[in-house]
Parts: C-alpha cells; structure tokens; sequence
C-alpha cells in the first residue's frame, strides 16, 4: 500500500509540475505574441507603450513563477520522499515531547519554507517591481513588515497549534469535527478583529475627508441598503504605485477601503462605480458563500486526515517513518495541493462568475460606461495584461479576462 499510495503522489506531482510550467509557457508565448498591437477593444484608451509595458512586466512576473514552480516542487520532494520531515522528526523527537514538539516541528517546516522563500519575494518587489516602476517600498520596511509577521505569527500561530493538536490527541474519534468547530470560531474571530487590530500595524488608515465623494459614496450605500464603520484611505502608496479598493471585517465591523493611489487616479463617478461592484458581491453573499465554501472544504479535508491518520501507508508512502497528530498534519497539507489542483478551474470559474455578477450590480446602481473607464485606467496603472491566454487564465484567474468583462458592460451600457 505505501507503494501504491508514493506512486499516486509522484504522478500527480510530476501532472500538477509539468501542467503548471506548460500553462506558463503558453501564456508567455500568447502574451509575447500580441505585445506589437493594442486590442481592437482598447486601441482608444491604451497606448502601445503601455500595452507593452503590460506585456513585459506580465512576462517577467510569469518567468519567476515558473522558477518558483520549480523549487516549491523540489522542496516538497525533500520534505517528503526526501527524508527532510523524517530528519527533522529524528532531531527534534528525542529533545522535546508532545505538544511542544508538534509546534516546533509545524514551526520548523514554516520557517524553512519561508527562508527559501524569501528570495523570491525580494526579487519580486525589488527587481521586477521596481524595474516597472511600481515599487515604492524601502528595504527597512520590508524588514519591518517580516518583522512583524514572524512576531503575529508566534503570538497567533502558537496558541492555534497547540489547541489543534491537543484537539487532535484529546478528543478521541471524532478530533476532526472538534477542530474544524475551533478552526471555524478562530477564522470567523479574525475576520473581526483584522480590520481594527492587525491591518494598522502595517498601514495608516484614515477617515476619508473628500466631502463631495463622500455624500456620493453615501448616497450609493443608502440606495444598495448597506452599511459600515466607516469610509478609509489607506497609504498603499508607501508600498507599492497599484492601486486597489477593498471591504475588510465583518457584521459592524465591516469597513470600506481605498488606497490613496487610487483615489489619485479615478474620477468620483469611477471611484462610485468600482464602490458598487465591491457591493455586489456583499448583494449577492459572495463573500458568505465563500466563507461557507471554505468551511465545508475545510470540514472535509479534516474528516479525510481523520481517516488517514492511523494509516501507516499514508506516513511510509510520503517518507516518513513514525507516527504522530503532527506529523499527519504537516504531510496532509503539504500532499494535499497536489491532489486539489486539477480542480483549480472550478474554483477559479466560480470566482469569475461573481466578478460578472458583481459587475452586473454595478451597472444597475451606478453607470457600466463609469465601471468600463475605471477598470482600463486600472489595467493601465497596474500594467494588468489585456491579452492573456485563455487557458491559463481558465485555471488561474480568478477575475475575466479583459476583454470579456469589458465586453459584458458594455451590453449592459446605459444611463444610471
């Protein structure tokens, strides 16, 4: 069975591998191929120049994707069929016992993941984003926000793990349900509490003062019946030039966002129809039906792990030798991507689906024509590719593409 099970995994790994560095390479190709020519749909408001800027910081970012691809693959081959979770079970077991070693041991499986993570992420803000002009982030405060994380990280991290592990070791059979139930009240906790505790800690958000947006955004939150704690600017600018409107929080707490750079960039009318597709999704429960979809995969995969946990084949078949809560967690969600992956199209399709509803919403309680010249200033200031190839962007876009949401307003064009 062990066999059976590493040959499963080792052919689904080497699918989801060569299929994702397939992907890119189309979209690499696709993209390239139409970087001479605007399409005919944003031939009026786009230049060449920044058609090609697009295409080029579209093909740079995919390139270190794929490199990126290549190692995340690597290092989950040494974790597993490597032996690198084994040796860090046979370091750690004979020092520390129970809770304290299945916290060191997750602790130590993040910490290595993210060190070699970590120069992507320096090469992806200060070489690609800055050779696009986007990046406006300074070094020490890149430092600062991992600073940062790494102390959430142990503050809230800690306390999660040993309650999921001593869930796991204390509540007999049915352990999957008592997590999911813990897990579920913790997600939901900070859905509350991000927007007033965690997100300040690394933006400064401040109440929006514009009078005149301000009565217009008012009006169209009364008109869609939906109301906030408030309206914010938030200085995405001393990060980074894109910009981005967002709702964050939850019940009262939920809060209306915009970055400072995108507010320097859009018209009130625009900043109004971007507002109402934000308030589409809340009309349509997107983001309920979401947090329900989460929860109930969430559910199942737990169920699943309670099924496997005592399966020696499961632990022999990735590597491993021993038994414990931990190690059955750390295998679990490090194999699991692998088998979900062929199923990223569905949710990437039902992501699409509420950005059409949502845009639909829009153009009924302000104007398409204003959502339209919003969205192209922001796939011209963001450098968002408009020709990406169609089944990449079937597996991994969770907006549509451009021209087809485009398209869609402007059959619902007409006066608001």
């Amino acid at each position: 069975m062990p066999d059976h099970f590493r040959t499963v995994f080792l052919v689904l790994l080497v699918f989801s591998f060569l299929a994702k560095l397939w992907l890119d390479l189309r979209h690499l190709r696709h993209v390239g191929k139409h970087r001479d020519q605007v399409p005919a749909t944003f031939a009026s408001r786009i230049g060449l120049d920044s058609h090609q800027k697009a295409t080029d910081y579209t093909c740079a970012k995919t390139r270190l994707d794929m490199l990126s691809t290549l190692v995340e693959t690597a290092l989950l081959l040494a974790f597993t069929l490597g032996g690198g979770i084994q040796a860090l079970h046979e370091i750690l077991s004979p020092q520390l016992q129970g809770l304290a070693y299945g916290v060191a041991l997750i602790f130590s499986v993040m910490v290595i993941s993210a060190l070699i993570d970590l120069p992507f992420s320096l090469f992806r803000q200060f070489v690609i984003e800055e050779r696009f002009g986007f990046n406006r982030m300074t070094f020490a405060l890149f430092l600062g926000d991992l600073g940062k994380q790494l102390v959430l990280a142990v503050l809230i991290g800690t306390p999660v793990l040993l309650a999921v592990l001593w869930l796991m070791g204390a509540m007999g059979e049915f352990w999957w349900f008592y997590v999911w139930l813990f897990w579920s009240v913790f997600n939901l906790l900070i859905l509350f509490i991000y927007p007033t505790w965690i997100a300040p800690l690394f933006n400064k958000f401040t109440p929006l003062t514009d009078e005149a947006l301000k009565v217009r955004i008012e009006k169209l939150l009364e008109r869609c019946g939906f109301s906030s704690s408030g309206l914010f600017i938030m200085d995405g600018s001393k990060r980074s030039g894109h910009g981005n409107a967002y709702f964050t929080g939850f019940g009262r707490s939920k809060r209306i966002v915009f970055f400072d750079t995108l507010l320097e960039r859009l018209q009130p009318p625009e900043i109004e129809a971007i507002l109402a597709h934000e308030l589409g999704h809340f009309h349509h429960r997107h983001i309920i039906k979401r947090i329900v979809l989460l929860f109930s995969l969430s559910l199942a995969f737990l169920w699943l792990l309670g099924q496997l946990i005592n399966a020696p084949w499961f632990y022999q078949g990735l590597g491993v030798s021993a038994q414990n809560t931990a190690l059955a967690l750390i295998l679990f969600f490090l194999a699991m991507p692998v088998f979900i992956f062929p199923f990223s199209p569905l949710m990437s399709f039902l992501s699409r689906r509420h950005e059409f509803e949502a845009d639909a919403y829009a153009a009924r309680h302000a104007s398409a024509d204003d959502l339209i010249h919003s969205l192209v200033k922001l796939y011209e200031d963001n450098a968002s590719t408009l020709t990406p190839d169609p089944l990449y962007s079937l597996v991994h876009d969770s907006h549509p593409p451009a021209a087809l949401r485009i398209a869609h307003l402007q059959a619902q064009s007409s006066p608001s």
